[in-house]
């Protein structure tokens, strides 16, 4: 009787031995359409950016306008982006007092769209689709505090992830752009 469970655990289990490298065996143009998109890693991330003051002091502000150009022969149709501290400046703020907050998205107050309360960043909101060879920007403003740290060292940067498509989706590509805010320095 012993046997006879053995050998029908081993026909139980055998069809999903074999169902393993038969599934893995799909061919490339049955994934789905999410994952059949063209990485272009090679190109660099067509995104520039420019803060309108090099050193603000504190309760002061600044805006920072950030571009992106499409080099593409086809249109821009779909962009993901997020704004954040950097890592400096997120030190700055735990551990030397510097006090800093966003106050505007494309002159709008930061109730708007444009920014992304569950992770403390922003997104962007361009104007879609981007024809080949064309820009587009949004701008974030921010204010530092007056009663904010200040002097040499202390900064207010960003780091930017973009993710876009384009080819109506079957291309994309994505990565990491530093966003230069300004100076913290005393008057």
């Amino acid at each position: 009787m012993r046997l006879t469970s053995w050998k029908r655990a081993v026909r139980a289990v055998l069809p999903l031995l074999l169902a393993g490298p038969l599934l893995a065996a799909v061919p490339a143009h049955a994934a789905p359409a999410h994952r059949a998109a063209a990485r272009t890693a090679a190109l660099p991330i067509p995104v520039t950016s420019v803060s309108d003051r090099a050193t603000t002091p504190p309760g002061g502000s600044f805006t920072v306008t950030v571009t992106l150009t499409n080099p593409h022969d086809t249109p821009i149709r779909f962009v993901f982006q997020t704004v954040q501290q950097s890592y400096d400046t997120f030190t700055d703020v735990s551990y030397q007092g510097l006090k800093y907050a966003a106050t505007a998205c494309n002159g709008s107050p930061v109730t708007s769209p444009c920014g992304n309360p569950q992770s403390g960043a922003w997104g962007a909101l361009y104007a879609l689709p981007l024809a080949p060879g064309a820009s587009t920007s949004f701008t974030l403003t921010y204010a530092v505090a007056p009663d904010s740290a200040c002097g040499d060292g202390l900064n207010v940067d960003f780091y930017s992830y973009v993710y876009y498509e384009y080819q109506d989706g079957a291309a994309f590509n994505d990565g990491l752009v530093g966003v230069r805010g300004t100076d913290v320095r005393c008057p």
